[in-house]
This record gives C-alpha cells, structure tokens and sequence, in this order.
C-alpha cells in the first residue's frame, strides 16, 4: 500500500478530501513556479529539464485526484456536496494539465519563450496558483470567508489581465510576425496560457459555490 493511501485509512473520511485537495494545490502552485521557470530560461535543455519536472508534478497531481474518486465512490459522508467535490477535483486536475501543456508546446515547437507576452501570462498563472492554493486551504474550516472571498476576487482580476495580455499578444502576433508557422505556434502558445487562467476562474466558481452553501 502507497504511503498516500495508507494515509488515507487512518484519516476520518470526510477530512481525507481537504488533504487531497491541499495536495493537489500545493502541486498547482509548484507548477505555477516552475512555468514561470521555463519561460525565462533561454537554454533549451535547460527548459527541458524543467519540462520533465512538469511532467512529474502533472503525473502526481493525476493520483491525487484519482484518489479523490476513489474516496467519493466509497464514502457517504462527505464535507461537502459530491458534485462540488468532482467539479472542483477537475477544474484544480484541468489547471495542471494545461499549465504542462504549455510548457511542453514551448519545447516542442522550439519556441523562443523570450516574449513579453508569454512571460506576462507566466507571471499572471503564477500568482493565480497561489490564489488558488488559499482558497483551497481556506475550505478545510472555512472560519475565513474573507480570505476566500479575497482569494477568489483576485482570481477573476488576473483572469481580466490575462484575456487583455492575451488580445495584445495575438494583436502584435498577427502585425510582426512574418513567418506563418511561428504565428501558428505562438498563437497556441498564448491560447494554452490563456486556458489556465481560465481555468483558475473555473475552481475559484466552485469554491465559491461551496461558500455559499455552507459558511
């Protein structure tokens, strides 16, 4: 028996979900980071060094939300609503997805990350993951619902950055670039970006659900 799993005997089963979910966004938060590594390192191997660390953390953060259903098919009792727990286990499962996604393309298509844009939105994804993480830490008493609430209102503002960065990058992308493979590469680039902000937005809606029904 893994050492998750084992942890998971002995903790009472409707705590065992927080646990999980504090797991899975710390992991966000170290992808965050390490996304905002890659972009600003102008080596390739050196990126794809990074890369690999991705790719680990992304696999990780699969079992930690594997063990989330696994814990939702043999518990009746959980600390919130079923729903609001799967929702939540794939938006926060979504974000690390695509923050390796993105990563991965920029290696991949042998993009050059040394872009005003790509940065910017690497910047934005980093702080979203932090936010994201207080929320998500937040839920195990809820005694704060000002710091949730804050959490999640700063979530929804680097959404709105992200989505004019986003607008300008492919503004300036379509007015500068020339070569038409390199357009098409970045414009996924930036649009891959732009998903994980969306996705913040799309945990940060369920923990405000969440909220709503229980603080």
């Amino acid at each position: 028996m893994g050492l998750n799993n084992l942890l998971a005997v002995f903790l009472p089963k409707d705590k065992v979900f927080y646990t999980l979910f504090e797991k899975v966004a710390v992991t966000v938060v170290e992808m965050g980071d390490l996304l905002s590594q890659v972009v600003n390192e102008p080596d390739y191997n050196q990126r794809a060094s990074l890369i690999a660390k991705l790719e680990q953390l992304e696999h990780r953060n699969d079992e930690y939300t594997h063990q989330i259903f696994q814990e939702l098919g043999r518990n009746f009792i959980t600390p919130f609503d079923r729903e609001d727990i799967h929702y939540l286990a794939i938006a926060l499962d979504d974000i690390c997805d695509y923050i390796f996604a993105s990563g991965k393309k920029i290696n991949f298509y042998k993009v050059n990350p040394d872009d005003s844009g790509m940065r910017k939105m690497a910047e934005i994804i980093r702080l979203g993951c932090a936010e994201v993480k207080t929320a998500v830490f937040e839920l195990r008493n809820m005694k704060n619902v000002k710091i949730m609430s804050e959490a999640i209102i700063k979530v929804n503002s680097l959404e709105n950055q992200a989505d004019d960065v986003f607008d300008m990058c492919i503004e300036r992308l379509f007015d500068m670039e020339t070569d038409v493979k390199e357009l098409i590469k970045k414009r996924e680039i930036y649009q891959v970006l732009e998903i994980v902000t969306d996705k913040f937005e799309d945990a940060t809606n369920v923990i405000d659900s969440i909220v709503v029904k229980y603080a």
